[in-house]
């Protein structure tokens, strides 16, 4: 096959999982040519050592960049009207090229900003979308639902601060309604849809009323690897530095294990400078000894994974997560929430533990692998087995093989 793949992504996981699955389908002798904009990452685990890459311009602004009420106002009723035009002019820029190409099909990643681009409205060829998630604070259960209104004011509701926060509160509103909308019409373009898990499948159907197919992705046993090196005294997280990653959860839970405890490390390619900071002073009040490493080469990764006495996961409603199964792979046992996409990766006393979302419950699996390094080990060893035997590379790309070919086989009918 010829493949055009397209992907508006940062890095992290679903970075990961696309490199992995072009170079699987290179091997396999498949002929894959990439588009993305400016705006997505090129630098982690870059495409172009792989294939040819190219980088079309997207003129993005952010709202998150705007302080002032006057010009979130103004990002509303213009930029963010130019973003998304902007989206489909780059779309449509790449399709152009796409068409031209004597591609077979397209397959189309998630994107930022808005989780499902046009791109498909505007190739000629089969279309196949690998969709990680849905965007989160549209669809998902958060601290505050964003559709909720404002709270009722106590006196009366004509004060300066009522007024901003209800106009702001306004056009938040009014950029969720433009994002909701643009995702699903263009979801509707494509072909087929893929996701990494049946909780995102399910995700999927909730949003958008699409039946997804679940297409399991795979850890590169060669990279993460066991080198039976010596546990030391720390439990390691890995995710960005983001309210979504649920790092004060595991933080407060680590405050309540009994002495003595174990310090954190937790390492992450992207961060929220407020979050982080907020993560860090939460860690020093409860006294849990907390280091964060930014952008870590897989080397030291894996070598933290290696040495790491255990790891902990807690992200709220996770689609999937590498996490757990490359700490596996390192022989590394796992105390996970028992959410989303997590309960088809980790089984609770095979390769992992299992707990509700309290953090009581996760210091008391924290002390249980911490006191019985016989389990510990025989965890990290099932779970070193389980991803050889159901995780591996080799038979995600057996996967995403045979939806391409379906996608390409009912496009024929």
């Amino acid at each position: 096959m010829k493949i055009a793949v397209w992907h508006n992504l940062p890095s992290g996981g679903g970075k990961r999982a696309l490199y992995y699955h072009i170079r699987g389908l290179l091997k396999r002798g498949h002929t894959i040519e990439a588009w993305c904009p400016t705006i997505a990452d090129q630098k982690y685990l870059p495409l172009s050592s792989l294939i040819k890459e190219n980088v079309l311009p997207l003129h993005w602004k952010s709202l998150s960049s705007q302080s002032s009420l006057f010009s979130k106002i103004s990002w509303v009723f213009f930029d963010m009207f130019h973003n998304i035009k902007e989206m489909n002019k780059h779309c449509r820029r790449c399709a152009e090229e796409i068409n031209a190409g004597g591609f077979d099909l397209l397959l189309a990643n998630s994107s930022q900003f808005i989780a499902v681009a046009p791109i498909a409205k505007y190739v000629t060829i089969p279309r196949l979308l690998y969709l990680q998630e849905p965007t989160r604070p549209l669809y998902e259960a958060m601290r505050k639902w964003p559709w909720l209104p404002l709270d009722r004011p106590d006196g009366f509701w004509k004060t300066p601060k009522y007024v901003t926060d209800y106009m702001q509160d306004a056009l938040r509103i009014k950029y969720f309604k433009a994002v909701a909308r643009e995702e699903w019409h263009n979801i509707q373009a494509y072909d087929a849809v893929l996701a990494n898990s049946f909780y995102s499948r399910e995700s999927i159907l909730r949003a958008y009323g699409i039946n997804a197919r679940v297409c399991y992705l795979g850890i590169d046993t060669e990279l993460f690897t066991d080198r039976y090196q010596q546990k030391d005294n720390f439990i390691v997280g890995v995710g960005s530095f983001t309210p979504f990653k649920n790092i004060e959860f595991v933080i407060r839970a680590l405050a309540s294990v009994r002495h003595p405890r174990l310090s954190l490390v937790w390492i992450g390619n992207f961060s929220f400078p407020q979050y982080l900071n907020e993560v860090k002073q939460l860690a020093e009040s409860l006294s849990v000894d907390f280091e964060a490493k930014e952008m870590v080469s897989d080397d030291e990764l894996i070598d933290i994974l290696n040495r790491a006495a255990m790891m902990v996961y807690a992200p709220r409603l996770e689609p999937f997560g590498f996490t757990p199964l490359e700490a596996n792979a390192c022989g590394l046992p796992v105390v996970a929430v028992a959410e989303g996409g997590v309960r088809e990766t980790v089984v609770d006393g095979i390769n992992g533990l299992l707990v509700e979302s309290d953090e009581k419950a996760m210091a008391r699996a924290i002390e249980r692998l911490r006191d019985d390094k016989d389990l510990a080990y025989t965890l990290g060893q099932n779970g070193r087995k389980l991803v050889a035997e159901k995780w591996s590379l080799e038979a995600s790309i057996d996967r995403i093989e045979q939806r391409l070919e379906e996608v390409l086989w009912n496009a024929k009918k």
